[in-house]
């Protein structure tokens, strides 16, 4: 069973049709929307300041999302797919975003809706990514339009989550 916490008087709320694996952590001000999917070992802290995505969220395997005190949240669009092992630090991800597996984004950074963030990708506090545009690297730099290939993609993962989700409710 998933580890739910409540912290400094805040408890997580989730949606309608949330899927929490048995071994994910969600702690404090978390605020998630509807067919959201929490991977397995996957820690979301909303202790030292708030958390909130839209709806069909899938936040995979390993995957870490923390915020600084008093200083940033996170706040998630709809149909984002963050993957395995990323790390996402007081940013802000518009709708429809695919960040990559063990992608690192820090505190400030924006995310425009309709990009991809490349697996292992490093952005920087305080990057402001235009939306429609693929970034990779260490430090992530601009790569190039995403493009209607990557919109596509965007969607089917974020769907794809929202089934795959439904196989553990069987």
């Amino acid at each position: 069973m998933a580890l739910i916490k409540s912290v400094r008087g805040f408890t997580p709320v989730f949606g309608e049709g949330c899927f929490l694996a048995d071994n994910c952590t969600v702690a404090g001000d978390v605020i998630m929307g509807d067919q959201c999917s929490i991977w397995f070992n996957v820690v979301i802290r909303g202790d030292v300041n708030s958390i909130r995505t839209g709806n069909r969220v899938n936040i995979q395997d390993n995957a870490m999302v923390h915020c600084t005190y008093e200083k940033t949240t996170v706040n998630i669009g709809n149909n984002v797919s963050i993957g395995h092992n990323a790390i996402i630090h007081g940013a802000d991800i518009e709708d429809n975003v695919l960040v990559g597996m063990g992608a690192i984004l820090m505190d400030d950074v924006v995310v425009g809706t309709g990009s991809v963030i490349a697996a292992g990708a490093v952005v920087l506090e305080g990057t402001v990514i235009k939306p429609g545009s693929i970034y990779a690297g260490v430090p992530a730099k601009y790569i190039k339009s995403a493009g209607e290939q990557s919109g596509e993609m965007i969607e089917r993962t974020a769907r794809n989550y929202v089934r795959y989700s439904g196989w553990y409710r069987k």
